[in-house]
C-alpha cells in the first residue's frame, strides 16, 4: 500500500497565517504550546476572563432594558395625557347636553301647566253652562251620538272627546219610537202592538241593558230589542237593518244575537213550558169539545228551516223533500213543536239536521223522554203520518182502502193536526227570517229559532192578530215510517176511538181508550 506524502506546515507558517488575521491575542496560547513553552494559564485566570466577558454582556443588556423601560414610561405618560384630554372633551359635551335637556323640560312643564289651566277653565265653563251646553246641537254633541265629527263631541264632564263616528240617520227609528206613531204601522213593522213590545222590553231590560262609557252612551234597551225583532220579522239583510236604525252592520248583527239569546234564556222558561194539571185539563176540554175525542193534550208538527250549505257534514243537512219539490239543492235544520188548542208552543225541539225524518227528530226531543218514562198519563198528542203510532202519540191511518170508521177517525184527527200546522204557518209568516236562507252560523241558529218561538207564544197569548198577507203556506214533508205501529196498545186504542166515532154520533168515551 502506498502512502502519499503531504507537506507539513511549520510553526512560523501557522503563526503567520493567524497573525495576518489579527488573532495573535486570542491564539497566543496555541503558539506557546507549539514552542514547547511549559507555562500554562491557571484556572483562576480563565475564570476571571469569563467574568469580565459576562460583565460586559450584562452591562449591554441592562442598558437595553433601561431604554425599553424609558420608552414604556413615555408611552404611558402620553396615553394618560391623551385620555385626560378626551375626558375633558366628553365632560364638556355632556354638560352642554344636560343644560339643553333641562331647558327643554322647563319649557315643556311651562306649556303643560298652561294647558292644564286652560282645561280647568273650560271645565268650569262647561259645568256652569249646565243644560244649555247639552242642548246646543251646533257647539256640543252628546256622547254616543252618531252625528259626531272628528272635531266635535264632549262628555258629560266637559272633557273633549276625539272619537270618530260615522254619521248615520236614525229618523226612521225615532219616528217609530215616538208616542204619536200609529199603532197599526208599528204592528206592521214589528208584528206586535206597542203594548206587547213594551212588555218584552221590560222583561229583557235587566239582561240586555248596557252601561255608558267614557267614549259613548250605550244603545237604549228599546232600540236593542227593536233591532232584533225587526230583523226577525222582516228577514231583511243586515245592511238594511243598519240603515233603518242608524247603527253599524256589525253592531246590528251583534244585537240580534245578544237579544235572541236573552229572549231564549229569560223568556222561554216563562212562555214556553209544558202545561200543569190545570192547564192540561182545560186543553183536553177544548179539544174534546171540538173533535169528540177525550184526553188530547196537543198537536205535534215538524218543519224545516232553510240554511246555507255548511262546511262540515253537508250530507247530514241535505233536505231530500225540498230538493225534489223545488228542483234545487236544499239544506235545512228541523224545528219540532207541540202546540195547545190556541196554537201556542208547549214544547220545542230545535236544531237537528234536515236529513233526519220526523220520527228521528221525535226520538231526540224532551217530549219523547216524558212519554217513554211515563210522565204523561192520560194525555195523547196528535201527529201526522210521519210519526209512528206509539204510547202518547196518536197518528192517522196511513194504509189504503180505509173503512168508514177509519175514515171518520182520520177526519177528526186531521182537525187536530191542522192546529199545529197552522201554528207553524203563523210562526213562519210572522217571522219571515225563517223563510229565507240565513247567513248565521249553525251554533247561533238555535237561539234565533227559540226567540221566534217565544215571541210567537207572546203574540198568541196576547191575541195579536196577524196580517193575512203574511200567511205562509206549509208543505207536508213527512215520510211515513216503515213500521208505523210501535205499540199494540196504541193500535187498539185507535181502533176503539174510530169505532166509537162512527157509532156514537161522532163522539167517543175514554173507556178502553187509555
Amino acid at each position: 500500500m502506498e502512502i502519499g506524502s503531504f507537506t507539513l506546515l511549520s510553526p512560523e507558517d501557522f503563526s503567520f497565517n493567524f497573525n495576518n488575521n489579527n488573532n495573535n491575542s486570542d491564539f497566543s496560547w496555541f503558539l506557546d504550546m507549539e514552542n514547547g513553552n511549559s507555562k500554562k494559564r491557571g484556572r483562576k485566570d480563565f475564570e476571571e476572563d469569563l467574568v469580565n466577558e459576562k460583565s460586559g454582556f450584562g452591562d449591554i443588556l441592562s442598558s437595553i432594558l433601561m431604554l425599553d423601560e424609558e420608552a414604556k414610561q413615555e408611552q404611558e405618560f402620553q396615553w394618560f395625557t391623551d385620555s385626560d384630554q378626551r375626558t375633558d372633551f366628553f365632560e364638556s359635551g355632556y354638560n352642554e347636553k344636560v343644560e339643553e335637556m333641562n331647558g327643554f323640560f322647563d319649557q315643556f312643564e311651562s306649556q303643560y301647566s298652561e294647558t292644564n289651566q286652560l282645561d280647568d277653565s273650560r271645565n268650569k265653563r262647561a259645568r256652569k253652562s249646565g243644560l244649555a251646553a247639552t242642548t246646543a246641537p251646533a257647539d256640543v254633541v252628546p256622547v254616543g251620538s252618531d252625528n259626531v265629527s272628528p272635531s266635535q263631541a264632549a262628555t258629560g264632564s266637559g272633557q273633549q272627546r276625539r272619537l270618530w263616528v260615522k254619521d248615520r240617520s236614525k229618523d226612521w227609528w225615532d219616528k217609530c219610537n215616538h208616542p204619536d206613531f200609529p199603532d197599526e204601522e208599528f204592528k206592521r213593522a214589528f208584528r206586535m202592538s206597542k203594548a206587547t213590545f213594551n212588555m218584552v222590553c221590560e222583561e229583557l231590560e235587566p239582561a240586555v241593558m248596557k252601561k255608558n262609557t267614557m267614549l259613548r252612551d250605550a244603545i237604549p234597551v228599546r232600540q236593542r230589542v227593536a233591532v232584533c225583532i225587526w230583523r226577525l220579522a222582516t228577514g231583511e239583510p243586515l245592511r238594511m237593518v243598519s240603515k233603518r236604525f242608524g247603527l253599524g252592520i256589525s253592531t246590528c248583527h251583534k244585537l240580534v244575537l245578544e237579544v235572541s239569546a236573552a229572549i231564549k234564556t229569560v223568556l222561554m222558561p216563562k212562555f214556553v213550558q209544558w202545561p200543569d194539571e190545570i192547564k192540561t185539563k182545560r186543553i183536553k176540554q177544548e179539544f174534546e169539545s171540538a173533535t169528540g175525542i177525550p184526553n188530547l193534550g196537543g198537536s205535534i208538527y215538524t218543519t224545516h228551516i232553510p240554511i246555507i250549505a255548511p262546511k262540515a257534514s253537508v250530507a247530514a243537512y241535505f233536505n231530500k223533500k225540498h230538493t225534489e219539490r223545488n228542483q234545487k239543492t236544499s239544506y235545512s235544520i228541523t224545528l219540532q213543536g207541540v202546540t195547545d188548542q190556541n196554537g201556542a208552543f208547549t214544547d220545542v225541539c230545535i236544531g237537528w239536521p234536515g236529513s233526519m225524518s220526523d220520527e228521528q227528530v221525535l226520538e231526540k226531543s224532551a217530549f219523547y223522554q216524558r212519554a217513554t218514562r211515563g210522565y204523561l198519563r192520560d194525555v195523547w198528542v196528535v201527529g201526522n203520518k210521519g210519526y209512528p203510532l206509539m204510547d202518547r202519540v196518536l197518528v192517522p191511518y196511513s194504509h189504503q182502502n180505509l173503512t168508514w170508521a177509519q175514515h171518520t177517525f182520520n177526519e177528526k184527527i186531521g182537525e187536530i193536526e191542522n192546529v199545529g200546522k197552522e201554528a207553524f204557518a203563523r210562526l213562519k209568516g210572522r217571522w219571515s227570517c225563517l223563510q229565507k236562507r240565513t247567513e248565521m252560523k249553525l251554533q247561533d241558529l238555535p237561539n234565533v229559532l227559540g226567540a221566534c218561538c217565544v215571541l210567537h207564544n207572546i203574540c198568541e197569548m196576547r191575541n195579536e192578530t196577524m196580517d193575512p198577507e203574511l200567511k205562509f203556506e206549509l208543505f207536508d214533508d213527512e215520510m211515513v215510517p216503515e213500521n208505523n205501529i210501535r205499540s199494540p196498545a196504541a193500535a187498539q186504542a185507535r181502533d176503539h176511538i174510530a169505532h166509537n166515532l162512527l157509532h156514537h154520533g161522532g163522539r167517543t168515551t175514554s173507556a178502553g181508550f187509555l
